[in-house]
């Protein structure tokens, strides 16, 4: 698909801000008039009827105006939104409410709620996470057939991996025990964060390419879970007429209280993500289906080293994601700089 024009591009724009202003569908006339554009409904309601063709627009029903698909939510987040930031009295007013509580975790991630719902005006979800490290016992590596190699992995619980793998030229066995013994006395012992800080003292390429499946897979037995999950903003939610109906409002209540679903997304999105900051998940992007009628924003806060915990807020598809990016951003960096500070002390 080729990339918009800029017309098409600023139409979207000022389409999606109107509909998460009035809920209702935007007409190529009110467009025009409300942004004063320089060019005329009939131009803008061709730009419009081009964006439904691609997807990123609908139109409810003959006549009606258009609104946002969850593709052009997702292109208007990713490509239209650009960088904004919470205004410099409401950073102050917030740091201030946070410094003036107790220093005490609990303390923090009870404000935090608080916060993000007040500021994003949608509901908002507070967790700490709880990781189990998982650590290399030892590994083996036994030749099967040619290239390809059984790597065997071990963890200090006891727990026992098997993969196969091809490397890139054929090694008799005990070039393969003197690879594996080489790992087990670089590594042995140590759980995912140690294991990446020794990447760079391997400097075969064939040594380095079983560490990294070994990095993998113990990186993949690390058990996520969220801890004390610290909830607010959940009347903002139901007064949103997406879900004013009792069905939809009931399945926002699931919704909110599901930790399954919170700590898978926590794990996939937070933890596991090579990205850093904040994570933006329009419509359950085909992974979680309860989430169909939602956008959720959330990022990490601490660091992999200390306390870690993630701030989030979730609210329908038509929300003000600019607000809600700069918002969580802010909140997670000053989360991280609180907890820094309490374990430095």
């Amino acid at each position: 698909m080729s990339g918009l024009t800029e017309r098409q591009k600023l139409v979207l724009a000022l389409l999606v801000r109107d509909y998460v202003d009035t809920a209702e569908p935007i007409s190529s006339g009110r467009l025009v008039a409300n942004y004063h554009l320089d060019f005329s409904p009939a131009t803008a309601r061709n730009e419009m009827a081009a964006l439904e063709q691609r997807g990123y627009l609908f139109q409810p029903y003959t006549s009606a105006g258009r609104m946002p698909t969850k593709e052009g939510y997702r292109y208007f987040v990713q490509q239209l939104m650009g960088a904004d930031e919470l205004p410099s009295p409401i950073k102050e007013m917030i740091r201030h409410q946070f410094y003036q509580a107790r220093h005490d975790v609990d303390d923090w991630l009870s404000l935090s709620a608080s916060v993000l719902a007040q500021q994003s005006r949608v509901a908002s979800i507070v967790a700490q996470l709880h990781t189990e490290k998982a650590r290399l016992k030892q590994i083996a590596l036994l030749s099967t057939r040619g290239r390809q190699v059984l790597l065997v992995i071990i963890l200090s619980s006891g727990e026992v991996h098997q993969q196969t793998l091809i490397l890139e030229e054929l090694l008799p066995q005990e070039q393969l025990n003197s690879m594996a013994a080489q790992i087990n006395h670089l590594v042995a012992g140590m759980d995912t964060i140690a294991l990446e800080e020794k990447r760079g003292e391997i400097k075969d390429t064939q040594l380095e390419e079983v560490f990294t499946v070994v990095h993998q897979i113990i990186r993949a037995s690390e058990v996520i879970s969220s801890g004390d999950v610290y909830r607010d903003g959940l009347a903002n939610m139901l007064s949103e007429p997406e879900f004013s109906e009792p069905e939809k409002a009931k399945q926002t209540l699931e919704l909110f209280e599901d930790r399954v679903m919170l700590d898978d997304l926590l794990s996939r999105t937070v933890i596991e993500s090579d990205a850093p900051g904040v994570h933006v998940i329009i419509g359950g992007e085909d992974t979680w289906d309860k989430l169909g009628d939602c956008s959720l924003i959330i990022a990490r806060y601490g660091s992999k080293e200390h306390a870690m915990g993630a701030v989030g807020i979730l609210g329908p598809l038509r929300m003000a994601y600019s607000r809600g990016v700069s918002t969580v951003r802010f909140v997670s960096d000053l989360m991280s700089e609180l907890v820094s500070e309490s374990l430095s002390n």
